[in-house]
C-alpha cells in the first residue's frame, strides 16, 4: 500500500478547516474563510505563506500575468479556499495548474459554501 504524500500535513489544515466551518457555517465570503485559516494556522503553529505569489514561465520568457496561490502551507502543500455549491472542474484545472507552475505536488481545494465542509485532495 502505498503512503499518501504529506498525509499528517493535510489532515492537520483539513482539521483547522473543520474547526473553522464548524464555528463560521457556511455562507461568508472566501476572504474571511482565508482571515480564518490564517488565525487558525498561527495558533496551531503551522508554517504558511498567504496570498503566495507564482510567476508562469513560456519559452524561457516569464511571462507578465501570474497567479497568486490563497496559501502555501508546510512549504509543500497548496491551499485554496473556494465558498460555492460545490467543487467543480474549474477548481480543480485552477489547482492543477498552480502546481505545474510552482513546481509544487500536493493541493487541496476547501470548499466552505456548503453545510458540511467539503474537500479535494490533487497530487500532480
Amino acid at each position: 500500500m502505498t503512503e499518501l504524500l504529506f498525509k499528517e500535513e493535510s489532515y492537520e489544515i483539513i482539521g483547522a478547516c473543520m474547526k473553522i466551518h464548524s464555528a463560521l457555517g457556511c455562507g461568508y465570503k472566501e476572504a474571511i474563510y482565508q482571515d480564518a485559516l490564517e488565525v487558525e494556522l498561527i495558533n496551531r503553529e503551522i508554517p504558511f505563506l498567504k496570498e503566495k505569489k507564482y510567476e508562469v514561465v513560456y519559452e524561457g520568457i516569464i511571462l507578465k500575468h501570474h497567479f497568486i496561490a490563497d496559501f502555501v502551507v508546510f512549504e509543500n502543500i497548496i491551499v485554496e479556499l473556494k465558498s460555492s455549491k460545490e467543487i467543480v472542474n474549474p477548481f480543480i484545472a485552477q489547482t492543477i495548474n498552480y502546481l505545474k507552475a510552482s513546481g509544487l505536488k500536493v493541493g487541496l481545494i476547501i470548499n466552505f459554501g456548503t453545510p458540511s465542509l467539503q474537500t479535494k485532495r490533487i497530487i500532480f
